[in-house]
């Protein structure tokens, strides 16, 4: 018998429109939802031309999360997944606005890409409906930006993001809320001109069915149904009688549609527009609506590195394989570094773990930049991790690999610890003192174990002791070490050998 106690988790979503949580109870392969938050934000509509967030829209997103962090209160650091999308992309204040947002969550905040966006998506429909063969054309239409993905069971085959939302598009198009059919043929024709670039390649694809996911098609369908434009789902021809009608209206002001919600008037002809363009680029006759959305993926990917079934290691072994590493080598690294970490985790208060974690991934990509050259690989391998669709990471992750990546030998570059932030930064900086040292013990790439070492002392001042024989038959490795002593030194770091 299971005696296991259901696990509590909660996904965050925070979303240019409108922020979501959910909150859900898992027990084997069972999730039950116990709750759900929501509330029309608009943070998209506070960013300006040179991507900086009005006082206003950071005063609706801030209380909204303070709301949202009283009933997260009580939730482990590893219980919850926030995760920021387009607009957190795009604003230039992003670091500081995320700091301030993070602490009225109460729970760091990952800003992830279009297209890991698009592949969280495409889980949380995924799981919203029952699983069968069929391939799926999803399509959601956010406040900043628009995803389309095709996919099948709960893999994605090809997913996008494009540059376009309906609060953006509202903004752009239609100020003030006046539409005229002039307004609403250029911001359609803008939607087309987005979607040129994926369209032909998804037609080619094919799909046997198409989903709506998230609030812009939710809210379009719910008006369709009401209006009797549609018996069920999203149709061309019912987005055509709707134009008719918002276009006829002239001022969003006098726009009175039965199904359209109050939160919903304002960025209904954006929406409206880059709905239409995506069925007419597509040739998308009828789509359903899906109640899976970017929260319930987040929620399922959560689930998934809960169980030890984290996405992330699949990318991660994906990439090894592309690149052909040296698993063997790779392997000793790690282990050495898992041994190091070992000696110092609490004094050097490193969290176990995520440690492990973040060394395992550093050890298995460090020379995929070899695939490229060997000179500066450790910069090649840094930019590919960088500049590659890596699912299931964040920007901050991402950024966090590649500086560890980055400075596993020679000189260290301070700055891309810095920009880590003032608690991840020291913290990766830590742990890349204890990698550069496993790399640099088992450069030999030798059959025979690396020579005995046990790490001690302070992050400042860490110290290096060598059992047995010490370094005594191996003067390339004290070489090395005393090269070592000299690099961290420059960074303000005193290594001791004995």
């Amino acid at each position: 018998m299971d005696t296991r106690q259901p696990e509590t988790v909660a996904a965050v979503d925070l979303g240019s429109n409108s922020f979501h949580a959910v909150i859900a109870r898992v027990h084997e392969n069972d999730v039950q939802v116990l709750d759900r938050l929501k509330e029309t934000v608009r943070l998209a509509s506070g960013l300006d031309d040179e991507g900086h967030l009005d006082p206003e829209a950071q005063r609706r997103a801030l209380e909204c999360l303070s709301r949202f962090g009283q009933r997260l209160a009580e939730f482990s650091a590893s219980e919850v997944r926030a995760v920021g999308t387009n607009t957190f992309r795009r604003a230039q204040d992003a670091r500081d606005f995320r700091r301030r947002a993070e602490e009225a969550l109460g729970h760091p905040i990952e800003i992830i890409a279009g297209r890991e966006e698009a592949r969280l998506i495409y889980l949380g429909v995924a799981h919203s409906i029952q699983p069968d063969a069929a391939r799926r054309l999803v399509v959601d239409i956010g406040g900043g930006s628009t995803e389309c993905i095709i996919g099948e069971g709960y893999e994605p085959m090809r997913a996008e993001s494009l540059f376009m939302g309906c609060v953006s598009w509202s903004q752009r198009f239609f100020p003030e809320g006046r539409v005229t059919a002039a307004a609403m043929t250029r911001a359609e024709t803008a939607a087309h001109q987005e979607l040129e670039t994926i369209a032909r390649a998804f037609r080619d694809l094919g799909w046997d069915e198409s989903l709506g996911s998230s609030g812009t098609l939710g809210a379009l369908e719910q008006v369709l149904v009401a209006n009797d434009w549609s018996r069920e789902g999203i149709t061309l021809a019912g987005l055509d009688r709707l134009r008719e009608r918002v276009v006829d209206a002239g001022d969003l002001s006098s726009v009175s549609i039965p199904g359209l919600s109050a939160d919903r008037v304002a960025v209904l002809p954006g929406g409206l527009a880059i709905a239409r363009a995506v069925f007419q680029s597509l040739n998308i006759a009828h789509m359903s609506r899906s109640h899976g959305a970017l929260r319930e993926g987040v929620l399922y990917d959560l689930i998934g590195r809960l169980r030890h079934e984290d996405t992330r290691d699949l990318t991660i072994r994906a990439m090894t394989q592309r690149y052909q590493v040296d698993t063997r080598h790779a392997a000793a690294v790690e282990r050495t570094a898992r041994r190091l970490l070992g000696d110092v985790a609490e004094a050097w208060d490193l969290d176990p773990e995520s440690s492990r974690m973040w060394l395992r991934w550093a050890a298995r990509l460090h020379e995929i930049g070899l695939a490229l050259s060997y000179s500066g690989y450790q910069r090649h391998s840094a930019y590919l991790i960088q500049n590659s669709d890596m699912a299931g990471f964040s920007r901050q992750g991402l950024a966090q690999l590649a500086a560890l990546v980055r400075n596993h030998r020679r000189h260290i570059v301070p700055e891309e610890f810095e920009a880590l932030g003032p608690v991840q930064g020291p913290a990766t900086l830590r742990l890349c003192v204890i990698f550069r040292l496993a790399v640099l013990l088992n450069r030999a790439r030798a059959a025979d174990p690396p020579p005995e070492v046990e790490l001690g002392g302070t992050p400042d001042a860490p110290i290096a002791r060598f059992g047995g024989e010490g370094l005594a038959d191996r003067p390339l490795t004290r070489a090395d070490i005393e090269t070592e002593a000299e690099d961290l030194a420059a960074v303000g770091i005193r290594l001791t050998i004995q």
